[in-house]
């Protein structure tokens, strides 16, 4: 019985990909910590994006340094605190936005062009990172093993380093945004980062258990148009779920194709998160963006579709809860 059990999960987590057991018990710990911080108060959930987009950050650096690029960690991080609380704490956030972002480009224009190592924390990193690289992904990326460790010019650690203004602390500001209604605050907050969480699961089971037809076999084997389906119909459901809290009869009355629409957004655009996140690893040649989730990977592969799906769901609840 035993021995069925463990081969049983040997299947699952080969078809996944993940060591489901861990991702369980990790998407566990990270729910309770995110409601905790809810019911807290909404500022120390704030801080809490605020943590995790620098955590990203830290694998980013990682994650490109294995190919000899470089990006300015701490003028981003300091950069991306700077937007976060800003949006968060300014009386007109979208100029707060405008403005913090802008100047996140320029100062990391400036400090991209400028490289400073201190400590041997980061080669240790790209060190380990290199050794759990796959041989064969890392010979099929664009930057082989030998010439992983030169570095490339100041253009390229501008281009990289402008790519993740975009990627982080721009995208993290659109967390931010639907969080300043009061009345929907603590369920904006839910909707942004449960809902895609939702779809990945449903993309995850409908993919494991029906996945037939594949999306983007070159880039990601595992996905599959049925696990599109499932990430859609998952994240409708929860949308639902989480508009039968919060919507009275009128609102509902004239809002009832929000949830509809929502499922089928955060569907689509999470699943072209994920796709755009593992085309940067097979480009890197590297598994994953980093090890600090047990069964997820990095931090970046578990908010990869949360921060790709938050401009379209904070526009769905900007323009909709009014």
């Amino acid at each position: 019985m035993q021995n069925e059990t463990e081969d049983a999960l040997k299947a699952i987590n080969k078809r996944t990909g993940r060591n489901m057991p861990q991702a369980v018990a990790t998407g566990a710990l990270l729910v309770v910590i995110i409601l905790a911080c809810l019911f807290i108060r909404i500022d120390v959930f704030v801080f809490l994006i605020a943590v995790f987009m620098i955590l990203g950050l830290w694998e980013l650096r990682v994650d490109f340094a294995t190919a000899g690029l470089h990006i300015p960690f701490i003028t981003l991080s300091a950069c991306s605190l700077l937007s976060i609380l800003s949006t968060f704490y300014a009386p007109h956030p979208l100029i707060a936005m405008g403005l913090s972002i802008m100047l996140t480009m320029i100062l990391v224009l400036i400090a991209a062009t400028v490289r400073l190592s201190i400590g041997t924390r980061v080669p240790m990193a790209v060190a380990t990172k290199l050794s759990r690289s796959e041989s064969s992904a890392r010979l099929e990326s664009s930057y082989n093993h030998d010439n992983a460790i030169t570095s490339k010019g100041a253009f390229s650690n501008v281009g990289v380093s402008l790519l993740t203004v975009a990627y982080i602390p721009l995208l993290a500001c659109f967390l931010i945004l639907p969080l300043h209604d009061a009345r929907f605050s603590l369920i904006n907050a839910c909707v942004l980062v449960f809902l895609p969480a939702l779809s990945d699961i449903g993309g995850l089971f409908f993919g494991a258990m029906f996945g037939r037809h594949k999306l983007s076999p070159r880039i990601s084997p595992k996905k599959s148009y049925e696990g599109l389906l499932g990430s859609m119909l998952f994240a409708m459901a929860g949308a639902f779920v989480a508009f039968s809290i919060a919507f009275d009869a009128d609102l509902w009355r004239t809002r009832w194709w929000v949830p509809i629409m929502l499922g089928i957004l955060v569907g689509v655009v999470g699943t072209f998160g994920d796709l755009c996140a593992s085309m940067i690893k097979r480009d890197l040649g590297i598994k994953d963006m980093g090890h600090l989730l047990k069964g997820h990977g990095g931090v970046l592969d578990r908010v990869d579709s949360i921060l790709m799906c938050a401009p379209f769901i904070a526009t769905v609840l900007i323009l909709t809860l009014q």
